[in-house]
Order: C-alpha cells, then sequence, then structure tokens
C-alpha cells in the first residue's frame, strides 16, 4: 500500500491547500458523517440540482469547490456543488480515493459516497435522484469505478482526466449516463495509460494506468450499443465530441477532447451541464 501511494504522486495532478469558502452550507466546518467528511455550496434560491465532485491525488473537498473555478459557474446556474473528502494518506498531506482493485481499501468509497449523497439530500433538501457525480484525476477515475460498481448510485457520471486502470474490468453492473472529458495531450494520464513502475506494459508485475479508449469500449458494451462508431459528432467550440446514440433506452454515452493537458478545462461545466439537462 506504500507504493501505490507514493507512485500515485507521479501519476495525478498535486492539488494543493486553498482557502475555499465551501463547508456545511453556512456553517464553515466539513459536514460530518460516520465515514467521513464533506463540503457543500448551495446557490442562491432553490437549487434545481446538484454535482457531487471528487478532488485528485492530495487535494480535499474544500480546495475542489473552490469558488473561481467550475463550481462557481454551477452555482451560478443554480446547482449545488458538494466536495467530498478522500482518505487521509498517513504521513503526508492531502487525501486519496480507495479505489484500485489489486490494494487494500482504506474505506468503502462507492458506499461512503452515497452515504453522502443521502445525508447532503436530507440536510439541504436535495433530491438524491438527480445528484451527478464527477471528478477529476484520480476522482475521474473512482467516477468510472463507482459507475461501474453502483451504476443507479448518480442520474449521470461526469469523469475528467481519469478512468479505469489495469487490470480492466471486464464487465459492470449495468448501463449508465456518462461523459468522460480528456485532454488531448495530458502527460500525466495519457488517454492510452502509461507504466508506473515495472519493466513494461507487459511486466506482470507493473503498475499501469489504464486505456481510455477501453474504457469507452466497455460503456459501449454495457450500454448495449449496436455500433462501435459514434452516431454524433462536434467539431466546433473548445471541444470534439463523440455521442453514441444507438443504445439501450435510457443511456448516454459521450466522449469529449480538448487540446490541453491534465486539467480541469475552461468551458467544462457549462458543456457537462448542457448535456445533463438535455438527457
Amino acid at each position: 500500500m506504500t507504493v501505490f501511494k507514493s507512485l500515485c504522486a507521479s501519476v495525478a495532478l498535486f492539488v494543493t491547500a486553498q482557502t475555499a469558502q465551501a463547508g456545511c452550507g453556512t456553517a464553515p466546518e466539513a459536514c460530518e458523517i460516520a465515514n467521513g467528511s464533506y463540503h457543500i455550496t448551495l446557490p442562491d434560491g432553490p437549487p434545481k440540482g446538484a454535482i457531487m465532485f471528487l478532488h485528485g491525488y492530495g487535494g480535499n473537498g474544500a480546495a475542489s469547490l473552490r469558488p473561481g473555478g467550475w463550481a462557481g459557474t454551477a452555482l451560478a446556474r443554480g446547482y449545488a456543488v458538494i466536495g467530498p473528502d478522500g482518505t487521509p494518506m498517513p504521513g503526508r498531506n492531502g487525501r486519496n480515493w480507495s479505489f484500485h482493485p489489486d490494494f487494500p481499501r482504506d474505506r468503502d468509497d462507492v458506499a461512503f459516497l452515497k452515504a453522502v449523497r443521502d445525508d447532503a439530500a436530507a440536510r439541504f433538501d436535495l433530491d438524491p435522484a438527480q445528484m451527478v457525480l464527477g471528478g477529476f484525476s484520480i476522482g475521474g477515475s473512482m467516477t468510472h469505478y463507482t459507475a461501474c460498481a453502483a451504476p443507479d448510485a448518480f442520474a449521470a457520471y461526469l469523469p475528467v482526466a481519469g478512468a479505469f486502470w489495469r487490470p480492466h474490468p471486464e464487465t459492470c453492473a449495468g448501463p449508465v449516463k456518462l461523459l468522460h472529458t480528456h485532454g488531448w495531450t495530458d502527460t500525466t494520464v495519457p488517454l492510452e495509460g502509461r507504466v508506473i513502475a515495472g519493466r513494461d506494459v507487459n511486466d506482470p508485475n507493473a503498475f499501469v494506468q489504464g486505456d481510455v479508449f477501453y474504457a469507452m469500449q466497455l460503456w459501449r458494451q454495457v450500454n448495449g450499443c449496436v455500433q462501435l462508431r459514434a452516431d454524433r459528432f462536434v467539431t466546433k467550440g473548445p471541444f470534439l465530441r463523440r455521442a453514441w446514440d444507438r443504445c439501450a433506452p435510457g443511456t448516454a454515452l459521450e466522449f469529449a477532447l480538448f487540446t490541453g493537458g491534465h486539467q480541469v478545462p475552461d468551458g467544462w461545466i457549462d458543456m457537462a451541464l448542457d448535456w445533463r439537462e438535455g438527457l
């Protein structure tokens, strides 16, 4: 486990501590539940929905909701924003998520995220059935694994710059609504993945990121899509987008690329919320 945590430092953007105006609603402290904590900021007026967003490696829930970033746009559009805290890393600052199938789990994070969903819904009069889950980098990976293990836990999934790791899952529990966003020039979590430890990708003991294209292939299978190729394309604007429409009823699958690297890109939240509202 120590090796895993030290290696993660080289695979995800470290989110430095920042002052963020996110606590437990109007209270400055985080909301505490049985197995952890989360931060939430509410819009002016009744929320039209909520987006839960998972921080990257070394981050925390408050920093991921800094008002100058995407969270401010979501609030202005009438959405509550929720930032759960990953588990503390012994001997280090920051927090992480437990998802990798080959390493012990510090906490059942899928169950934790569902508990955050239910607690936030009860405390702040939110509709849990309309809550969406997103995340960046390792948080994006946690988003994919949550969608795979508990597809009905959230109304839709919005991972950014993070997907499955090797060994890839062979199947998932059910179909989803999912929009994956990734940077074309991301070298921290490349689209094809990369070897973090070990001789090469054929080394049975290697520690290797997953392939985003495999993730999209798996979601096409799970969603019952009848074609390999996409049905719709967007080539104008900051994102190149591919969407699969001929899939099982009630599903949605889209892939968006942008020209940058390992980051949550400008314009992402508007694209993601427009996509969600259009479902």
